[in-house]
């Protein structure tokens, strides 16, 4: 039997940089990188730098 699940979320980490103030960290738990980053627009709006990735994705050799 083939059930569909949803992936666990996972931890994204990241900056944001909103017009010329410092960056602010940010720490996201989702289930994909388009999840986390939809997640920082509607927290803060568009049209700002992001930083977004997942340490274990970014450790993987490409």
């Amino acid at each position: 039997m083939n059930i569909d699940k949803d992936p666990p979320p996972r931890e994204y980490i990241g900056m944001i940089w909103i017009e010329d103030k410092p960056g602010v960290r940010l720490r996201i738990l989702a289930s994909s990188l388009d999840e986390a980053e939809s997640r920082v627009i509607e927290e803060y709006g568009e049209g700002h730098v992001i930083s977004i990735w997942n340490e274990e994705d970014a450790s993987r050799p490409r």
